[in-house]
């Protein structure tokens, strides 16, 4: 189902902290590059709106969801960093916490809907991932630091 929406803004990667799940070790050094900068930039240029597109195009998620999932700040919640140990991109994928849901007290959603919501969301990540990766191997730059379809991980988590 093709969806009927208004891309949402892609997210504000400023100001975010240690991504979540990421873990210091000895090979990090202490290392805070996560260049996050960099991919805000790319997805300012058409990354995220190339992505939401591509998954717009075969969502399960309908038009009355996906709006009421950009009012709740989803959307704005992911985070696309690069690991500094691996080099690879990665994503935190937002759920439909139980916070989230108290927002929408006239819309609660059941099990179901939520584990749907939840796989959608990282499906968007996957999707807008593997078009940041894109965009980075266009570059020439990119390749040359590990930026490549293989170095990234859309699972969320």
């Amino acid at each position: 189902m093709s969806l009927d929406v208004v891309v949402p803004e892609p997210p504000d990667l400023t100001n975010r902290g240690k991504p979540r799940g990421f873990e210091w070790d000895e090979e990090t050094l202490g290392s805070e590059e996560f260049s996050r900068e960099d991919i805000e930039d790319v997805l300012q240029e058409g990354a995220w709106k190339e992505g939401f597109n591509e998954w717009a195009a075969y969502t399960d998620l309908d038009e009355s969801t996906v709006r009421l999932l950009d009012e709740l700040g989803l959307f704005r919640a992911f985070d696309f960093y690069r690991d500094p140990v691996d080099g690879g991109l990665h994503v935190d994928s937002p759920t439909i916490a139980d916070d989230w849901q108290e927002a929408v007290r006239d819309e609660p959603f059941d099990a179901g809907s939520e584990r749907l919501i939840d796989e959608e969301l990282r499906e968007l990540g996957r999707a807008v991932c593997e078009t940041l990766a894109g965009y980075l191997d266009a570059d020439g730059d990119a390749s040359a630091d590990g930026w490549n379809e293989d170095a990234f991980d859309a699972s969320g988590e």
